[in-house]
This record gives C-alpha cells, structure tokens and sequence, in this order.
C-alpha cells in the first residue's frame, strides 16, 4: 500500500460556484479523507459534476476554499496525481482500446526512456478494468459499459492518488456494477488511492466508506452511511436522504424567531 500523505485529499470551506446569476454551489464546507471511497449522492442536477469539476479544477467562478492533496485546486503540479472520469466516454473511437491506452500513456510519460514504464501501466490498465480480451478491439465498437471502461483504464494510468468519477456505474448492468465497486475499494485499500465517487442511485451510498448528501448545491450530511443511518433512525440511506430533505425543507418553511428587543442596560452599554 502507498503512503500518499497525511491530512484530507480534500478540503473545502465555504466552497461557491455561482453561474449565470445562480448560486449552482453554495457554501459547501466538507473534508474527503485520504485512502477511502467517498460517495458524492443527490438527484441530477443538484451540482454533483460541478463540484467534482473544481476539484479537479476545471470549473471556472469558484470562490472559498479548495485544497487537493495539499495544493489549491487547479495547481499545475496537481495533473498527474489526479484521475478524472467525466460522465461520457474520453476516448478516440477509431483506435484499439491498448491504442487509445498507448496514446495517453505517451503523453502522460513522454520520451524513449519511459517505454517500459509506459508498457507496464498500459498492461496494468487494462488488467484493472478487465478488458485483456477486448484490448485490441476498436473503442467504437464497444459496448457503453466497455467504453466507460476504457475511460476509467485512461485515468488508472498513472496510478493517481485520487480518482474523481462522475457517474462511472450509471447505466451499467448488475454484474458490471459490483465489478467496478470491487475495483474501487481494491484502489484504495491495496494502493492507498482516494476515491470520490458521484452518483444518483441511493443503493450505491451502502458501498462507500464515507458519504456527501447534496441536494439543490447544498450539502445535506457529511458522514458515513452507519452513522447517517443511525442519525436519522433510517433503514437505508435513502430513507436517512429523504429525512435529511424534509427535515431541511421544515427549517426553511419555520418562520424566524422574533428579535429580543433591546433592554435599557444593553442600550446603555
């Protein structure tokens, strides 16, 4: 297991992404812990991609509070420790699945004195993703699943120390689905890897070490789904969600409590 460092992969603090006069992120404050599987859970829409788009900083308007893996986010020297998979395929169809792999391993390892280790993690990839028997197979005549898993062999070359996946399960079939999660925790519990993992189906919440609720670009909860469970006197944590959402919509309907008027002692002060 590798020793990426001590102290959060991520850490925000008043976190705001406003676009087009609305507020799409507001005031987010959470940490990601280092070596765990963090689940990124809400409906579409309610600002998951964007907030996974400042972490990786490519998300433009963002003001609080931003640090990854020890650097703001968006630092230079952040690129090749950070794998990112966005929600469609980042692949060239008219290439094998080992040459789309060969091309991003050039340009993440350039020059003739990184062939091997160019090699090596090509291999590596595409073991991790299971598809050695799809490798010299063209990306376009793939399966949707087996295209997101050439996405995700693509951001695995480097052996980042954080993975930020947008939706890497949704649409995948039952099987596909635990293979993945099984690859997901066997990153970060044999290399040491964090994971932030988005999605919009509650039954993946029960896979991840560590939980963020968001709901309309605020963060409803921030713990695991043990405790959140608990918390809520829930069975699952899509029950402890829709707690947590009405239970935020009650304290935004309750009218404010009227001011204590001023004694004349205080005024006096």
């Amino acid at each position: 297991m590798m020793n990426y460092g001590r102290g959060p992969a991520v850490h925000a603090r008043g976190l705001t992404v406003v676009r087009g006069g609305s507020t799409v992120l507001d005031a987010l404050a959470f940490d990601v812990p280092r070596g765990r599987v963090t689940g990124l859970l809400g409906p579409s829409g309610c600002g998951k991609s964007t907030l996974m788009r400042a972490i990786v900083g490519t998300q433009a308007k963002v003001t609080g509070t931003l640090d990854v893996l020890g650097h703001p986010a968006g630092d230079p020297r952040l690129r090749p420790r950070i794998g990112y998979v966005t929600q469609d395929p980042s692949v060239y169809d008219d290439l094998t699945v080992r040459q789309n792999l060969d091309y991003f391993a050039a340009v993440l390892h350039p020059g003739r004195s990184a062939r091997g280790r160019r090699r090596e993690s090509v291999t590596r990839a595409i073991e991790d993703v299971d598809l050695t028997r799809h490798a010299d197979a063209l990306a376009g005549n793939l399966s949707g699943g087996r295209r997101s898993r050439v996405s995700l062999a693509v951001a695995l070359l480097g052996a980042p120390e954080l993975l930020v996946l947008d939706e890497p399960t949704v649409g995948l079939d039952p099987v596909l689905r635990r293979d993945l999660w099984h690859l997901f925790h066997t990153l970060a519990a044999d290399r040491g890897a964090t994971l932030l993992v988005s999605s919009h189906v509650m039954d993946e919440a029960e896979r991840c070490h560590r939980l963020l609720l968001l709901r309309e670009g605020r963060l409803l909860a921030e713990d695991a789904p043990d405790a959140l469970r608990d918390r809520t006197g829930s069975d699952t944590v899509e029950a402890a969600f829709l707690h947590l959402v009405d239970e935020a919509g009650a304290a935004a309907a309750r009218p404010p409590e009227p001011a204590r008027p001023i004694t004349a002692q205080e005024s006096a002060r």
